[in-house]
């Protein structure tokens, strides 16, 4: 179909790569404000359903939001084995709780987000991505800064998960992804305790973007961590993600015990992994392993990560570009 056929109100326009775009064509607005903190717009696509936009960066579809949330919170809950206490900074479509909520041991989930706004019109006009998880009486909402969150609390949790924008310079996630952060995150978990969050794109024109000096930053703090994947299409990359455990190595069930968790522990509302799935998605590639195991640099304070920059990582066999 041309550009020219297709029903929408805007084109949006997402980079996947310094010369690689990734185009659609929504068809209406629902919702378009400046927060105190970052532009939202929430509209209708059609095809990939209802899209969130923060800072003009696409953050979830409906249509296929389970390929992201799943494999965020549902791994280090199955290694865990019967959660009671998570915490979820950030995710404030509220999906992130509600995968958390499908476990039956869990007794108590607290959501930090700082855009009170936003988290309110994704209530309103995204429903279906939170199913009724701010209702439950399990959840706690508190509206606040994440990195903050730790000097007014000493609770100890058996899952930490952080669902957060990706990091830009003058951004309010980017101190959430350095070594001072996960530290805080680190000395906050119950023994046994796992960290789970996402990490950008793995493919090889994105891999420098953030993915690789992340998982190593996590690696200085929890000792213990193990990078996965999952292919999202309203992304159009295939996207990482990284858990931590700073007391043991993370092991996965096999196929049969894991299936053998997810039907006694959980409701069963599960659209991407069980047991056949769950070893697929930890079967990370070699050169992004390899690219791990030899980064050595850290994100910090004073050298936080830019979403938007690039390295050059020509020994590795591609090439990145400055933008």
């Amino acid at each position: 179909m041309s550009e020219s056929n297709l029903p929408a109100e805007l084109v949006m326009l997402k980079y996947i790569a310094p010369y690689g775009i990734f185009k659609h064509g929504p068809v209406k607005v629902l919702a378009h404000t400046q927060t105190r903190f970052q532009t939202l717009d929430i509209l209708d696509s059609g095809i990939l359903g209802k899209i969130l936009l923060l800072d003009n960066s696409l953050q979830s579809c409906t249509s296929d939001e389970f390929l992201y949330h799943e494999p965020l919170v549902q791994p280090s809950c199955i290694c865990h084995g019967a959660p009671e206490s998570v915490l979820v900074l950030g995710g404030g479509e509220g999906a992130t709780v509600r995968e958390v909520l499908k476990w039956k041991s869990v007794k108590r989930v607290v959501m930090v987000d700082i855009d009170e706004e936003a988290v309110e019109l994704c209530r309103k006009f995204m429903p279906e991505m939170s199913k009724g998880s701010f209702e439950d009486l399990r959840t706690e909402l508190i509206i606040g800064d994440a990195f903050e969150f730790f000097d007014k609390s000493n609770e100890k949790w058996d899952i930490i998960i952080s669902d957060l924008t990706e990091p830009v310079e003058e951004g309010i996630s980017a101190k959430l992804f350095t070594k001072e952060y996960f530290e805080r995150c680190a000395s906050a978990l119950k023994p046994g305790g796992f960290f789970a969050m996402h990490s950008g794109p793995v493919s090889p024109t994105e891999i420098g973007m953030l993915h690789v000096r992340l998982a190593n930053t996590l690696r200085e703090v929890f000792g213990n961590i193990l990078h996965y994947t999952s292919y999202i299409p309203s992304f159009g990359a295939t996207w990482g993600f990284v858990m931590g455990r700073p007391d043991g190595a993370i092991v996965i069930p096999d196929c049969r015990e894991t299936d053998k968790i997810l039907a006694e522990c959980t409701n069963g509302d599960f659209k991407m992994l069980d047991g056949q799935a769950l070893p697929g998605v930890m079967c990370t590639p070699k050169y992004v392993r390899q690219a791990v195991e030899n980064e050595t640099g850290v994100f910090s304070l004073a050298a936080p990560p830019d979403f938007r920059f690039i390295e050059v990582k020509e020994e590795l066999g591609y090439r990145y570009l400055k933008k």
